[in-house]
């Protein structure tokens, strides 16, 4: 699998699927199965049983994993959903670049 852009803690907008147009941001990244988990973006019913670290079982609601590829970056500067570039800063590091404004993130 091809390495993401997308890593946690970065604002996203699903661009298929049922919540398509939603803007969250990323809890989990699992790039070997190429899926990221959403907050409140997939929510899926699961029932649980009891055990001794939840005394109570039920039906609980949690983020269930979607593609990468139907995510886009939501760039921090210009606020709009954009594919990412790659360039190296004046430090040598190599650094996120939105196609849109060109600003680094």
């Amino acid at each position: 699998m091809a390495k993401m852009n997308v890593r946690k803690g970065d604002t996203v907008e699903v661009l298929a699927g049922k919540d398509k147009g939603a803007r969250g941001e990323v809890i989990e990244a699992r790039p070997a199965e190429g899926k990221v988990v959403v907050r409140d973006v997939a929510v899926v019913k699961k029932a649980v049983r009891p055990n001794p670290l939840r005394t109570e079982g039920g039906i609980v609601s949690q983020e269930a994993a979607i593609d990468v590829s139907n995510v886009a970056l939501v760039c921090p500067t210009c606020g709009k959903a954009t594919r990412v570039g790659h360039a190296v800063d004046e430090n040598g590091k190599k650094v996120r670049v939105c196609k849109k404004c060109g600003a680094q993130f």
